[in-house]
């Protein structure tokens, strides 16, 4: 009798935490890191290394040697390729469209990434508001408290969250200890009972009354600059901006420009427009309070996101239901 074949599932990044998992995927499936060091080498090798692949497991930096999974990638993946499953929550970096019309399922890991995001939003809130990025600059460079401007008190402030979804609710729950009012902005009002006391409001609204403005919505055409010097004008002067969902969101140099003229006091940030690049002026910039996209990294998020894109395409392979297919792609 001859031996059954395992379908084949390609890595474009090692699994580094949920090991256990792996090894229990690895029973059942062929699995493999991709080897290609260019775009150009895995278009080849999707004729013959790759031919027979049924499934993608990709990270938020699987894009390095191949770049972004748009049309023309997703053309030249083989037709056994079935399921792109992505361990994070975001995936503006893969052409849903094109993925669909190739019939290609795409799903993403957006409950494992909530806590931790909104964990560092609060921290960079918190960071930004009592202006702390200077005075940690200050004390590095061996001065003790001299010639630092003043933070301010989170307590009876508005905070405006720009978007609602899991991570905004979340932030939410955490900033309502420190008796800031909420209120935000989505494309539709929430229930009473998601929304918890924050008040809904229109996105004019959010900017004009908002002491701190947290951006958690995805990225996709229709909120690319979302946020431009249009929209800053609008805001109170001395507005604080957190921004953990992604960089290009916002005009990063409308933004950067406001933060120099002291219309923006301070921002909190974990997001870019072009990573790894970053705007000058907010390098040189204190009151721009800056961390390297870390929004998921420790070790207990980055294990649940690697198990839940790996019990996706387990799941893919064997034809059972998938856990979390992208809202594109949902009937």
């Amino acid at each position: 009798m001859g031996s059954i074949t395992k379908p084949r599932i390609l890595f474009f990044n090692p699994v580094r935490h949920a090991l256990e998992n792996f090894r229990k995927l690895s029973s059942v499936a062929q699995t493999e890191v991709l080897t290609s060091k260019s775009r150009a080498e895995f278009f080849n090798e999707c004729k013959g290394k790759y031919k027979d692949i049924v499934a993608i497991y990709s990270t938020s930096s699987s894009y390095a040697v191949t770049g972004k999974f748009d049309k023309e990638l997703v053309q030249n993946l083989p037709s056994s390729l079935k399921f792109i499953c992505h361990n994070g929550a975001g995936y503006d970096q893969i052409d849903i469209n094109a993925c669909t019309a190739r019939g290609i399922k795409v799903t993403n890991a957006p409950d494992p990434v909530t806590d931790a995001t909104a964990d560092l939003a609060v921290f960079l809130l918190l960071g930004a508001l009592r202006n702390l990025n200077p005075a940690i600059e200050s004390l590095r460079a061996g001065n003790w408290k001299k010639n630092l401007d003043f933070g301010h008190d989170p307590q009876g402030k508005t905070l405006g969250i720009l978007g609602m979804g899991r991570i905004g609710r979340a932030v939410k729950r955490r900033c309502d200890p420190f008796g800031l009012k909420t209120i935000y902005h989505n494309r539709n009002a929430l229930s009473e009972s998601e929304a918890a006391g924050a008040k809904y409001v229109s996105f004019d609204e959010l900017l004009e009354t908002s002491d701190i403005i947290s951006v958690h919505v995805p990225l996709n055409a229709h909120t690319r600059h979302l946020i431009g010097a249009e929209e800053i004008a609008k805001m109170k002067d001395g507005v604080v901006i957190v921004n953990t969902a992604r960089g290009a969101v916002i005009d990063e140099a409308a933004m950067a420009e406001a933060l120099e003229s002291g219309k923006i006091a301070s921002v909190g940030l974990d997001v870019y427009e072009e990573e790894p690049v970053i705007n000058g002026l907010l390098m040189k910039n204190s009151r721009a309070f800056m961390i390297p996209h870390l929004g998921t990294h420790t070790t207990e998020t980055l294990a649940k996101m690697e198990s839940l894109a790996m019990e996706n395409a387990r799941r893919g392979c064997f034809g059972e239901e998938l856990l979390t297919v992208v809202a594109e792609q949902v009937k």
